[in-house]
């Protein structure tokens, strides 16, 4: 069950890069520096994401930032719980992948259906709920 959450984080460190990072810091810390850096972190990627020119999730930059995201997420979550974080961090690596992969395919069908930036905030906030649900269910 732990690594099943670990790998549903990553796929969140997939549609957002931040988000995860934010949520779990916030949910694990209740705040401090680093949960405050996530979240201006969250904040300016919403921002960018919205941007007619932003460069696609699967680039090699922002998949290597999802990568992190999702490893840092799944290692989190497993040690959290007394799983083996290093499993845990793969399978996030894994769920980063998939969601940067399957989440740009959803996000062109929804521009297209209900605009750019409309989509950008619906993702957001499905980004933000599925890592409160994963991160306090797990």
């Amino acid at each position: 069950m732990i690594l099943l959450a670990a790998f549903l984080i990553g796929l969140v460190a997939g549609l957002r890069t931040f988000t995860a990072p934010a949520v779990l810091l916030w949910v694990r810390d209740r705040g401090g520096v680093w949960a405050i850096l996530a979240s201006v972190g969250a904040l300016i990627e919403y921002y960018g994401d919205v941007h007619p020119k932003a460069p696609p999730r699967t680039a090699a930059t922002g998949m290597v930032a999802r990568i992190l995201g999702g490893a840092f997420c799944g290692w989190q979550i497993a040690g959290m719980h007394g799983g083996p974080a290093m499993a845990g961090a793969l399978v996030g690596v894994v769920g980063a992948i998939a969601g940067a992969h399957a989440s740009l395919a959803l996000r062109l069908r929804a521009i297209e259906a209900i605009g750019l930036v409309p989509s950008g905030l619906l993702e957001d906030a499905i980004a933000i709920a599925l890592s409160f649900v994963i991160i306090v269910k797990a």
